[in-house]
């Protein structure tokens, strides 16, 4: 459980960087997430079997701040890891100011869960 204590470690994020895009919001949320959970991530290639992933809808408020999340797919299996991806959320936010993009202001993130319980957001594996 060692992941356990290091996910419970608050990290203290700078702000968000200005975005011009939905791919720049979803990259940056991404790192944001990974870097908000030190021990709650894993860098590097994806395993070839996972533990589980969840895929999350995140709508955000025009400063960048979370208004709703609601989960697309939940695994089959260690249906916690969808608790694990939201508090990943919550903890990288807020993501930008994206007022100024095209509304609806959401993006979706798959979570790819490791044996370990620790994640590496999708959009960092491209």
């Amino acid at each position: 459980m060692a992941a356990a204590t290091a996910k419970a470690a608050t990290v203290k994020l700078a702000a968000p960087a200005p975005v011009r895009s939905w791919a720049e919001v979803r990259q940056q949320a991404a790192l944001r997430m990974v870097a908000a959970d030190p021990g709650g991530t894993y860098p590097g290639p994806v395993p070839d079997i996972l533990l589980a992933i969840p895929v999350l809808e995140i709508e955000l408020h025009g400063d960048g701040s979370i208004r709703r999340i609601d989960v697309l797919r939940h695994p089959t299996q260690a249906r916690d890891t969808v608790q694990l991806a939201i508090d990943a959320v919550r903890r990288a936010a807020p993501y930008g100011d994206v007022s100024r993009l095209p509304k609806p202001w959401l993006f979706t993130e798959t979570f790819l869960f490791d044996d370990n319980r620790r994640f590496k957001p999708r959009t960092l594996d491209r």
